[in-house]
């Protein structure tokens, strides 16, 4: 195992929501990054961001540890999720907040039901 991909499991071991993305969750530095990480920063979800851009070895590592092309990547529970639009999608469709009940991971579900109003 690589050092990219021991610093990558540790981290999705070690909490219980990670996004790797471009920048940070203060801020994003794509947009894609930003969409997944304002979701996540509206609904409330404690999460550990993991900057990309601030380390070649995890940017490219990150994609083959996913078996995943793109970045954003969301983990929850050690789970890879996806990127932008399966995030987008499944946030749209409740999927994401079926996940985060099923996971016991707290997140503000009037938040979560205000996305799908104003996107209806």
């Amino acid at each position: 195992m690589s050092d990219a991909n021991a610093q990558i499991q540790e981290k999705v071991d070690t909490n219980d929501v990670v996004l790797f993305m471009k920048g940070t969750k203060e801020m994003p530095q794509c947009g894609f990054s930003s969409k997944v990480a304002g979701v996540l920063n509206y609904i409330g979800v404690e999460y550990s961001d993991v900057n990309v851009l601030a380390d070649d070895a995890i940017r490219s590592g990150i994609k083959e540890f996913s078996d995943w092309p793109t970045i954003p990547q969301l983990y929850v529970k050690g789970e890879f999720i996806g990127g932008c639009d399966i995030v987008t999608e499944m946030t749209l469709s409740g999927e994401l907040d079926t996940l985060f009940e099923e996971k016991g991971v707290a997140f503000n579900k009037e938040a979560a039901d205000t996305i799908r109003e104003h996107n209806s």
